[in-house]
C-alpha cells in the first residue's frame, strides 16, 4: 500500500503522521473534503461524545464527525480511534468489535484508555509491553497533551493498516 492509499483525518498540525507518509487531513485541510477509497485512520473529535460532554464546547456540526468516520471506515477499512467511554460505542452494528488499548503503553503520559474500531483489516498485530506508570491524570495536561497521539501509536496504526 502505498502513502497515498491511507489517509490519517482528524489529526493535530503536529502530528506524527505527517512523517510517515500518509495522507494527512488537519483542521485546515477538513477531513470531509476526503474522497478516497482506502483505508484511514480516523480521530474525530471526541469531546462531545466523552465524560466530560456536559462542559464541552463542540463547533456546530462537530458531533456528526465521529459517525462519519465510523462510516467511513466500513466503507474503506482501517481504523477509528476513540476514548473507551465514548458514546460512539453504541452506535456499533451487530458483529462489529473493537479493540481495548492504553495509550501509555505507547508513550502517552496519561493512561487513556482507548477503543479502536476496524474494518476490513487484517489480524490484529502485537500490542507493545505494557506500561505501569505512575500516569499523569489527564485533566492535569494541557489540551494539546491530551489530543496528542504518541508516535509509537501513530507509527503502529500505519504499520496494521499497510500490511
Amino acid at each position: 500500500m502505498t502513502g497515498s492509499d491511507l489517509a490519517a483525518l482528524f489529526i493535530c498540525a503536529s502530528s506524527p503522521y505527517l512523517a510517515l507518509g500518509v495522507d494527512c487531513y488537519d483542521v485546515v485541510r477538513d477531513a470531509r473534503t476526503y474522497s478516497g477509497s482506502g483505508k484511514v485512520i480516523a480521530h474525530p473529535p471526541c469531546r462531545s461524545w466523552g465524560r466530560y460532554k456536559a462542559v464541552a464546547k463542540p463547533r456546530p456540526g462537530e458531533r456528526g464527525l465521529a459517525l462519519w468516520a465510523l462510516d467511513l471506515v466500513r466503507r474503506n477499512g482501517g481504523v477509528l480511534e476513540h476514548p473507551a467511554s465514548s458514546g460512539l460505542w453504541r452506535y456499533l452494528q451487530p458483529g462489529e468489535t473493537t479493540l481495548l488499548i492504553r495509550q501509555a503503553d505507547f508513550g502517552h503520559r496519561a493512561e487513556k484508555l482507548t477503543r479502536l474500531f476496524y474494518a476490513r483489516m487484517p489480524r490484529v498485530p502485537l500490542l507493545p509491553d505494557r506500561s505501569t506508570g505512575p500516569f499523569v491524570p489527564v485533566e492535569n495536561m494541557c489540551r494539546q497533551e491530551r489530543e496528542r497521539t504518541p508516535r509509537l501509536l501513530a507509527e503502529w496504526l500505519v504499520t496494521w493498516c499497510r500490511s
